[in-house]
């Protein structure tokens, strides 16, 4: 398998990929503008390529917020999980920010055990009274 960046030409691919693997979601903004907007200000997309099949079949992207980075739309094509190919991407990707010297942070929904057990396998640990808020629509903010 061949860990890259990503490039121009990459995101429907991807999409289609975030969408099968429930990762992506419109909700959250998803968009071929956002992954490159967030590349233009210190983030990183690495995709994993099955070169004899000719598809992508993983990502891992961290975001920046100019003090740690963020891991998230990490995943495996179904049909290539259980196979390594995560471990290899974990370790590109943790690779990667430790050489930027940043803390990283991730989010996991509580049943993902397999993902879970994948992060706590590389050293990340659940805050667990630590509780996420947001909102996604800004037009919802009560001003």
């Amino acid at each position: 398998m061949l860990i890259r960046d990503y490039r121009k030409g990459d995101y429907q691919e991807i999409a289609a990929l975030w969408n099968e693997t429930g990762v992506g979601n419109p909700a959250r903004g998803d968009t071929e503008a956002s992954v490159e907007n967030c590349l233009s200000i210190g983030g990183r997309l690495l995709v994993m390529e099955d070169p004899a099949a000719g598809c992508i079949i993983g990502t891992s992207w961290m975001t920046f917020d100019g003090r740690r980075l963020f891991l998230h739309h990490f995943c495996i094509r179904p049909a290539y999980q259980g196979k390594g190919y995560g471990n290899q991407l974990t370790e590109a990707s943790l690779g990667y920010i430790k050489s930027t010297g940043c803390q990283v942070k991730l989010e996991v929904h509580a049943g993902n055990r397999i993902a879970r057990n994948l992060y706590e396998k590389y050293g990340f640990f659940n805050f667990e009274d630590y509780l996420i808020y947001m909102i996604r629509e800004v037009k919802n903010i009560p001003l």
